[in-house]
């Protein structure tokens, strides 16, 4: 996950899933679904920032608990990072 300040007020999320990560569509799909929901529910408590989020090969391997758990604790520490440079 990248993330850098932006001068709007609101985060706004840019993903990249490539094939290269996930191969079948389906997957690719799932992958980029449960990012943006993860993202819609954090949306408000984050600064206004760009964030990318990019694919790992292991994150195929993960059930949607764990997937959501990881993204929560990188939302976390994104938020705790710009907010502590700002």
């Amino acid at each position: 996950m990248l993330a850098r300040p932006n001068a709007e007020s609101q985060a706004r999320l840019g993903l990249a899933v490539a094939k290269k990560c996930a191969r079948r569509a389906v997957d690719r799909n799932r992958l980029k679904r449960l990012v943006r929901e993860s993202f819609r529910s954090r949306r408000p408590e984050l600064p206004g920032m760009d964030l990318v989020v990019m694919c790992r090969r292991d994150a195929l391997a993960a059930d949607n608990a764990r997937l959501f758990a990881s993204l929560a604790t990188h939302w976390a520490r994104i938020r705790k990072q710009l907010c502590a440079s700002s």
